[in-house]
């Protein structure tokens, strides 16, 4: 009896033992089972080659439309409109039904007023969709909000503290669409998103498990969309991992891991895929009055072409006509609703986020950091972006300006706040401040809510009773999820309808490839991948520098901003005549952008200003205010040859740029220079806060004397006769 219920003990014990294998070895897998991480597979289409024949065979990239002739179609769907006007009216009185629609054949689906990450979005969306879509920006593309973000795409970790703390559902819905839609990110745009570790430093012991339990949610609400799992570092491997962070009070860090990404690339990436795939995409066209028909109800806008006043001329004004119009002009929202109903209530409570651009030096390359309760209760991070580091960010209310500049206050609290986490000989100057801007949060209240409710973190998607739809709100990673349900509701109130696209762009331009995805007419965009992704892998950077001899920074710089595209940028490279680089004139010797990167952003990507070149198609103006300076001559130069400037459009230009670059934070001693001052290497040699930063008048110390035994000439190579040898 008694062996029988030793014999019972065992085996319970033995199958508790087993069970807890069982649920180790499961949890084990699934922290550290093989993960698909985005952009590390192969390209889905080769890398061109040489032919049998040694001849080179560049991809076949498909042809965009130019700005003229998307404009061009422009007039042409409004003049078709009114010409057909009365042959509708007659065919309709007449009976003859094929007549009477006739008339809607060259009416726009929707007019998209908007061209940041929501409109562009917005734009592809509806285009996969088989709709006939036209998107205007006042400016360019990403001239507001959508290229002064955080860089980051991510689900939104204190909007899950808060969740959790609150009991808050919105937060907790927010923070799971935004993981969803941050996968979608990586998986659509490989070329311009990656994964990011980031370090929350842990000064207490009692604040790891705090730490620890909240990027394990994080990580577990992203479920299969996740990537790599979050983890503890102890003191010292923290600090090898940070060198810069202080010593004192750092107990241990968790790394957690989000995305980051280049916003305005992706922007102009998206303009460029709706392009492609028939959306009437013009950047610079001004919406100065909306049109409605005999009911009321909006049936297009009136637009101005801007750059026609750049280039002193009386602008070109037409009338855009479309069955629905969506209004996406983030921070400048209420602008639009105004036009439509002056009475309207505002919804758009603006706040000001600035952020600082700093050296490098100041982060590793491949990890950032938060630190989630700073001296006032706010969040910073340190961010490493395009080989400089990002810190900030602010919250407060603003004014809504088109260029808002950063404020000094803004930036000391900022540059105060990193120094409580840095070592204390690391010293954070003000002049270290490469660039600093002022991003607009588009935050919205909705107006079915009374005031004393606050401001929603999420979207709005709301209607006029005269048809303007207006989708506002939102961030950068929720773009294709705002865009989604843009068109859905858009497909309710206007009378359109989606059709199937059998013959999708072939983005790719490799004929015979084909994408496993169908455009039925349903939304499609979690699959649709941007212009440059298809022949984009981490090791395309080794095929452009075979083919053209680009330096290997650039070819890097490339292949991360343009994806496969990075093939035409590096054609339209001048050569060098140099033995090395043969291809690829630096426009700043501080930076990898090149001379053929302008002549691609006007040519393939609608730039048509100076700034959309050093702002938007690169980020040098973002990176570092006084390389954009000292490099604008040559950049007005290029564009110029491209777009046939005259003197005066010129000399416009350079005034344009300057006031532009005061908004990044470029010295107020250096905004009235002229070009020849700069041509003359006059920028720095003023007596401002950068000039007394470094040693530049010691005399440099003596070289040390050689301990050299080898007298001059003679080889210190172990030869046969050498002693070392018996």
């Amino acid at each position: 009896m008694a062996a029988r219920r030793t014999g019972g003990r065992v085996i319970r014990a033995l199958g508790y033992a087993s069970a807890a294998g069982v649920v180790g070895a499961g949890t084990l897998y699934f922290v550290y089972r093989p993960h698909d991480v985005p952009g590390l597979e192969a390209a889905s289409v080769p890398p061109p080659t040489y032919n049998e024949g040694g001849v080179f065979k560049a991809p076949n990239f498909p042809r965009e439309k130019t700005r003229a002739e998307q404009i061009a179609d422009l007039k042409g769907g409004a003049g078709s409109a009114f010409r057909q006007a009365g042959s509708k009216i007659a065919g309709a009185l007449a009976g003859n039904q094929e007549q009477a629609q006739s008339g809607e054949d060259n009416v726009y689906d929707l007019l998209i007023i908007g061209g940041g990450a929501t409109g562009a979005g917005v734009a592809l969306d509806a285009a996969s969709r088989g709709l006939k879509v036209a998107c205007v920006e006042r400016d360019d593309f990403a001239s507001g909000t959508s290229s002064k973000s955080t860089k980051l795409v991510h689900g939104g970790v204190r909007y899950l503290e808060k969740a959790v703390f609150e009991l808050d559902y919105n937060q907790y819905k927010l923070v799971k669409e935004a993981l969803r839609e941050r996968r979608y990110f990586l998986d659509t745009a490989p070329h311009l998103s990656s994964w990011l570790p980031i370090m929350i430093p842990v000064q207490k012991w009692w604040q790891a498990p705090y730490f620890w339990a909240g990027t394990k949610a994080y990580d577990f609400l992203a479920g299969s969309e996740n990537i790599e799992s979050s983890y503890f570092l102890t003191r010292s491997k923290a600090l090898d991992a940070f060198p810069m962070l202080k010593k004192d009070n750092l107990w241990g860090a968790l790394v957690y891991y989000d995305g980051a990404h280049n916003d305005s690339r992706m922007n102009i990436s998206l303009a460029m895929t709706a392009a492609l795939y028939g959306a009437t995409m013009v950047n610079h066209l001004e919406v100065t009055s909306l049109e409605r028909d005999a009911n009321g109800k909006l049936c297009g806008a009136r637009v101005k072409d801007m750059i026609d006043v750049k280039d002193g001329k009386t602008p070109d004004e037409f009338t855009i006509k479309a069955k629905g119009v969506i209004n996406a002009t983030g921070p400048f929202t209420d602008s639009i609703r105004k036009m439509d109903d002056h009475t309207v209530q505002e919804i758009v409570a603006p706040s000001s986020g600035v952020h600082v651009v700093l050296p490098g030096y100041y982060s590793p390359s491949d990890m950032g950091l938060i630190d989630p309760h700073t001296s006032d209760g706010r969040v910073i991070f340190f961010l490493p972006w395009q080989g400089n580091t990002i810190a900030g960010t602010t919250d407060a209310p603003c004014d809504i300006t088109q260029n808002p500049v950063a404020g000094e206050k803004e930036i000391n609290w900022i540059l105060s706040e990193v120094q409580n986490y840095l070592k204390p000989e690391i010293v954070v100057r003000r002049g270290d401040v490469l660039a600093a801007w002022s991003g607009i949060r588009p935050l919205v209240r909705d107006p079915k809510k009374s005031k004393s409710e606050g401001l929603v973190r999420n979207h709005l998607v709301t209607t006029s009773p005269s048809g303007l739809l207006t989708i506002s709100g939102g961030k950068w990673t929720t773009y294709r999820q705002m865009a989604e349900e843009a068109v859905d509701e858009a497909l309710k109130e206007f009378p359109i309808n989606t059709s199937a696209v059998p013959n999708p762009p072939l983005v790719s331009g490799v004929e015979g490839y084909h994408e496993s995805m169908v455009l039925d007419g349903s939304c499609q965009t979690h699959q649709v991948r941007l212009i440059g992704a298809h022949g984009f892998s981490k090791t395309l950077f080794i095929n452009l520098i075979q083919h053209y001899g680009l330096e290997t920074e650039v070819a890097k710089h490339l292949t991360e901003s343009y994806g496969d595209r990075a093939w035409k940028v590096a054609a339209l490279c001048e050569p060098t005549e140099d033995r090395f680089p043969i291809r690829g004139k630096r426009i700043s010797p501080l930076y990898p952008y090149v001379d053929g990167e302008v002549r691609y952003a006007v040519r393939h990507e609608y730039a048509q200003s100076a700034v959309d070149v050093l702002a938007r198609r690169t980020r040098l103006a973002f990176l570092n205010a006084q390389a954009a300076l000292e490099s604008l001559p040559q950049v007005i130069d290029l564009m110029a040859e491209e777009l046939k400037w005259s003197k005066t459009r010129k000399a416009q230009e350079w005034k344009d740029s300057l006031h532009f670059l005061g908004s990044m934070g470029l010295p107020k001693s250096k905004l009235s220079l002229t070009r020849e001052d700069v041509e003359s290497g006059h920028v720095g040699k003023y007596e401002d806060e950068e000039y007394g930063l470094y040693a530049r008048h010691d005399k440099p110390d003596e070289t040390l004397k050689s301990d050299s035994n080898l007298s001059p000439g003679q080889n210190p190579g172990v030869g046969a006769d050498s002693p070392a040898n018996k």
